[in-house]
């Protein structure tokens, strides 16, 4: 998607609908019987992230990998031919879309409170009792790894997180074995 390509390299609020027409190729009169405005057009990009797997919600939920390497993934470096670290598109988006009541940065926070839904499922399978503690502290770690790494341009900064989510997996789970 050619939105996705301007989105990444410039950002959602420097990315004009006439930029993407022109990169799609299509004429902006195609592009907006598609998409009646500009947050139609970003609600879809993040769809197709969350869709295309190209989310922590697909490392999450990968079944034939082991819960706790599922939660270490979350802190992985982007892919090898990411020539810009992006940091978190949902994190992107909500800072360009700042009203919370705007649909963009309201499906942002949906998507974020799935993360910790999902993390909270795979500490459960790991053992915790208390699963939402525990999912906000990695799900935190992750997004602040993300924000980091994009800030810093530094693709690999998820390992300094990865060791704090691993201190706090090991803490949760000696409390749980202790406690029970």
């Amino acid at each position: 998607m050619a939105a996705a390509r301007l989105f990444a390299v410039q950002g959602i609020g420097a990315t004009g609908m006439e930029q993407v027409a022109e990169a799609a190729p299509v004429s902006k009169r195609t592009l907006y019987a598609h998409f009646r405005t500009k947050n139609d057009l970003v609600i879809a990009h993040l769809r197709d992230l969350v869709r295309s797997g190209a989310t922590l919600e697909a490392v999450l939920t990968c079944a034939d990998v082991a819960p706790r390497e599922r939660i270490r993934r979350l802190f992985d470096q982007p892919a090898a031919d990411a020539t810009l670290v992006r940091g978190c598109p949902f994190i992107d988006a909500a800072a360009e879309f700042p009203d919370p009541e705007s649909a963009v940065h309201s499906y942002a926070r949906e998507q974020k409170l799935r993360m910790v839904q999902l993390i909270a499922a795979v500490v459960t399978e790991l053992g915790c009792r208390e699963p939402l503690a525990l999912a906000e502290q990695l799900a935190t770690l992750a997004d602040g790894a993300a924000s980091r790494a994009m800030v810093l341009n530094e693709a690999d900064y998820g390992r300094h997180a990865r060791a704090a989510a691993e201190v706090l997996l090991d803490r949760a789970l000696s409390v749980e074995r202790e406690q029970g």
